[in-house]
Formats: C-alpha cells, sequence, structure tokens
C-alpha cells in the first residue's frame, strides 16, 4: 500500500510515517520545508494546486493522511490569510487530487473547532470555533465531506517524545523547564484531553488498514486540566513537582481565545477501533519509556 502523509515531519506526521514503515507501507513524507528521515521524503507546498496534483499524479498513493496544517493559534489570530491559504485552501487541493486518484482521505482535525463551554464533545455535537485556528480547520473539514469516502480524526493537545520540525509539544518543553529547575505557570481552568504521538498513529494506521470511515474522536482517554496534567507528568518523570505553579487563563495574554473545555467523548472510537485510546497514565508512562529510549529533549517555546 502506498501511503502519503502530509506534514510528514511535525509530531504525529513524524511518528506515523515511522510507525507505517515497520507495517511495510510504502511511505511519501510531504513537507513545506524539513525532510522526513522515514520513507521517501517529498518536499511539497499544500496551497501550490498544480504542484499538489502532479504529486498525487506521480505517486498514486491508495491512501493520503493529511496531517500539514498552520497549528500556532496565536499566529492564526494575526495570519488569517495565511492561515486560511494552507488549512482551507492546502486541505480543498488534497481532497480534490485526492478525488480525481481515489484515494482514501483521512484528515486530522483538532478539538478547537468546539467551543469549549462544556466538554466531552461528541463527534456529532455542533461545532462553534472562537478562534480562527479552530475556524479553519472546521471550514477545512467540510471540504473533506465533499468526498465519497474520508475520515475525519479529531485529537486534542497532541504531545510525544519527538521534537519535530523546530517546534517542541507541552509535555517536552515542560520536561525541560523542570529539568531545568525553572518556575513554571499552568493554567487550573483549562481542560482537554491530551494525545500521545504514538497512541494517534496507531490508531491511525488501524483506520487505514480497515479504510474506517467517517468522524472519529482520536484524542487521549482523560478529561484532564493543564496543571494536572503537568503534575501528573512531573509525577511519571520523577521531576519537582512544586515548581509548577498554579495560574488562571487570564494570567496568559494570548492573542487568540483558547476553549476552556474542548475534551472529547472517545466512546464511539472505544466501540469501534481494537487499539483504544490510552488513559492519561498509561500514556504519560509509555512516554517516559520512549522518550529514554529516544534521548530526544529540546528546549523550546510553549506553542499551543
Amino acid at each position: 500500500m502506498k501511503l502519503l502523509v502530509t506534514g510528514a515531519s511535525g509530531l504525529f506526521g513524524s511518528r506515523l510515517a515511522e510507525l507505517a514503515l515497520r507495517k511495510n507501507l510504502e511511505v511519501y513524507a510531504l513537507s513545506s520545508r524539513h525532510q522526513s528521515p522515514y520513507g521517501t521524503s517529498i518536499q511539497l507546498d499544500i496551497s501550490d494546486k498544480n504542484a499538489v496534483e502532479q504529486t498525487f499524479k506521480k505517486i498514486r498513493p491508495d491512501t493520503v493522511v493529511h496531517a500539514a496544517a498552520l497549528t500556532d493559534v496565536d499566529k492564526c489570530e494575526n495570519e488569517k490569510e495565511l492561515a486560511w491559504k494552507i488549512n482551507v485552501e492546502g486541505t480543498e487541493n488534497i481532497v480534490n487530487s485526492s478525488k480525481k486518484n481515489r484515494t482514501f482521505f483521512i484528515y486530522i482535525s483538532t478539538d478547537y473547532i468546539f467551543d469549549g463551554e462544556k466538554g466531552l464533545y461528541k463527534e456529532n455535537d455542533p461545532p462553534n470555533p472562537i478562534n480562527h485556528y479552530g475556524l479553519t480547520k472546521l471550514k477545512a473539514e467540510e471540504r473533506v465531506k465533499r468526498l465519497k469516502e474520508y475520515c475525519i480524526a479529531r485529537p486534542s493537545v497532541i504531545y510525544g517524545t519527538t521534537p519535530a520540525a523546530g517546534k517542541v509539544n507541552f509535555a517536552l518543553w515542560l520536561i525541560n523547564k523542570l529539568e531545568s529547575k525553572e518556575e513554571v505557570k499552568i493554567t487550573t481552568d483549562q481542560w482537554n484531553s491530551p494525545t500521545l504521538s504514538t497512541n494517534l498513529a496507531e490508531m491511525t494506521l488501524e483506520i487505514i488498514e480497515r479504510k474506517i470511515t467517517g468522524v472519529h474522536h482520536l484524542s487521549g482517554a482523560t478529561r484532564i486540566s493543564r496543571y494536572d496534567f503537568s503534575k501528573l507528568l512531573a509525577q511519571i518523570f520523577d521531576l519537582d513537582g512544586s515548581l509548577i505553579v498554579p495560574s488562571t487563563s487570564t494570567e496568559f495574554h494570548w492573542t487568540a481565545k483558547r476553549p476552556k473545555d474542548s475534551s472529547l467523548n472517545i466512546e464511539k472510537t472505544k466501540q469501534i477501533l481494537k487499539t483504544k485510546p490510552l488513559a492519561i497514565d498509561q500514556a504519560l508512562e509509555k512516554m517516559r519509556i520512549e522518550t529514554q529510549q529516544s534521548g530526544k529533549r529540546t528546549l523550546s517555546s510553549l506553542g499551543k
């Protein structure tokens, strides 16, 4: 099977490409700037319609996992045209080429399509994004739904062992801060369903193998606040949790609004997939083992 992964130098995309190779899939790793160490690396601007069409004609992939996106929430708010060009128009280009080539399409969306007023959102709950990033991802979902066969996967706060495409995820950022004995302020009033990149990649591979369609929440199995997640991470990684200072979101001066509770209900996913969403303690323990094996830790800004 030929698998094309966009955003293949990112945290999730690189992990998916790595695990897909282990399953003997023929992997084509697309990225706008950074090269992927996994599979055949191809540089591609997804907003370039002609370039996307030529790439699909050349590869003729059986499946595409579209993970490429501008995910910096504040940058999306400040540069709305750029966010729309990448997240909406770029997705439309991939969708159109998939349709022409009869390629099975899997789109990696986000919990940020919801407003965060209630939490534990089900797949059929009405979306209501409160920032431009969430809006672009929702509009991209609408493009994807024009296809006859597709899968929309919604994770929440992806984290993992590998600093990817020059950006370190929240968990690695926190680990590096605590290892440096730095005090960090973490919000107590933001809840989500943190998603380990390995777990997300494994669930996605099952969707590829079984060609599962529809909308699915592929997040971690635990609704948890950023603060409680941080305290648990410190405990599992044997770091000084007293350096984690509880704070509220009002103390942070973000450009874009953040949903207070964008946690996802994963009951549908648990019923359909053999590969289950991991509870937060299981996922962090898995990450601890992976981190010891890889040794990849790099200090960077918090990002999303």
